[in-house]
């Protein structure tokens, strides 16, 4: 690709808080990089840290530094926006780099397909595992690179999200607008997830507020009420395990409260059938449930209780073809259920095994179905569907674990 004037080809924005070994260690790598550092600007966006920042960045020669007064999470990526000169930018977190090769094919891709206007990174950690949204065509903000004149067109990063979520939000506002948002299995970025990015209350806040606003803004009326509920009750679930609840009846007092406004003000800004589909799968999902009905498939069992299991429960009711349970060790609790269907242990499920014609992985997430598909396979001898995969170049390994989403 021809470089404009001396510009550089790609900016990579980087936001950070009181790390400064971690984004020293990420910058090394990011000079290592196959590129020529006057093809490269890294745009480093501190959080209002107290640590030496600036003797990090200021090492490398094509590295800036924006300081912000207060903290204002990952969506501090938003304002390195404004400073970016490349045609393309790539959002990292500070503890995450791409692998070599992965930039030189992020513009062959961007080159392939003009109305590409984010092109997701499979995300690595450092045990194997590889980690993804829970949605199709939805990046993950520790790597991915977009046009940045569509970036701006769309509005950005919404700051208001702080974390968790805001890939949602951008990733359904670039559909919206007519463009393609993919994940390539040939971009990887390599995720450190360093301890003080474990998960905490801070983050079951954002979560359940975050969400709420997502299906607010997006969702039409007849998928807004089942989503809402989905969601409030998954992340309830999910903080009695963690011992968060009050983090999430703080979350979700403050997105209720957002997203009563933004039901009103995102009025006529919801996704359109096409988009939809691209990311929930209601259709695929329900031909797919059809098929195995006509084959005969009158009982299943689903594993994994994933954010998206409306829609297999609802592509199995559409296709005449009902739940006996759904598995997952993180939600099951004596006397749980998800509209009705038991929500158990996979032990308990793999027991009651003999009771379904075949097992559902219920997760629209490729890294958690295709862990899950191998997991099964070694456990029953039941068909086992898994609709859900990336695909893969040929040669490549997917990680050997599902990271949590």
């Amino acid at each position: 690709m021809a470089r404009d004037g001396g510009r550089p080809l790609i900016s990579i924005i980087v936001a950070t808080h009181e790390r400064r070994d971690i984004l020293a260690y990420t910058l090394e790598r990011l000079a290592q990089l196959e590129l020529d550092h006057s093809e490269l600007e890294i745009i480093a966006v501190d959080n209002a840290s107290r640590q030496d920042i600036p003797g990090v960045v200021e090492v490398h020669p094509n590295a800036t530094l924006i300081r912000l007064p207060r903290n204002i999470g990952s969506c501090a990526k938003a304002l390195g926006v404004p400073a970016a000169r490349a045609p393309y930018i790539l959002f990292l977190d500070d503890d995450s780099y791409p692998r070599s090769g992965s930039l030189s094919r992020m513009l062959e891709r961007f080159e392939e397909n003009p109305r590409l206007a984010a092109a997701g990174f499979t995300v690595h950690l450092p045990d194997g595992r590889e980690e993804c949204s829970a949605l199709p065509h939805v990046f993950v903000g520790c790597g991915v690179g977009l046009r940045a004149d569509v970036l701006r067109e769309v509005g950005g990063l919404d700051r208001s999200f702080f974390m968790q979520a805001e890939e949602y939000d951008l990733a359904f506002r670039l559909l919206r607008a007519g463009w393609v948002v993919d994940v390539f299995s040939d971009l990887a970025v390599e995720h450190l997830k360093t301890p003080t990015a474990r998960r905490g209350e801070r983050t079951t806040y954002y979560d359940i507020r975050n969400n709420l606003r997502v299906a607010a803004r997006y969702l039409p009326r007849e998928h807004y009420a089942a989503y809402r509920a989905d969601w409030l009750e998954r992340y309830d679930w999910l903080s009695h395990r963690l011992g968060h609840q009050q983090a999430y009846w703080a979350g979700r007092r403050a997105g209720w409260l957002r997203a009563a406004v933004e039901r009103v003000t995102y009025a006529t800004r919801r996704l359109d059938s096409a988009s939809l589909e691209t990311v929930f799968r209601w259709g695929q999902i329900e031909h797919q449930m059809g098929r195995l009905a006509a084959a005969g498939v009158r009982r299943v069992g689903f594993v994994d209780l994933g954010k998206n299991i409306y829609a297999f429960h609802r592509g199995a009711q559409r296709a005449g073809v009902s739940a006996a349970f759904i598995a997952d060790d993180i939600y099951a609790a004596p006397g749980r259920c998800y509209r009705g269907v038991p929500v158990v242990t996979l032990s308990a499920a793999l027991t009651a095994a003999s009771r379904v014609d075949t097992l559902i992985v219920s997760n629209t997430s490729y890294a958690h179905a295709e862990r899950r598909a191998a997991q099964l396979a070694e456990k029953t001898r039941l068909p086992v569907h898994a609709w859900f995969r990336l695909a893969r170049k040929v040669g490549q390994t997917r990680g050997v674990q599902a990271a949590p989403v």
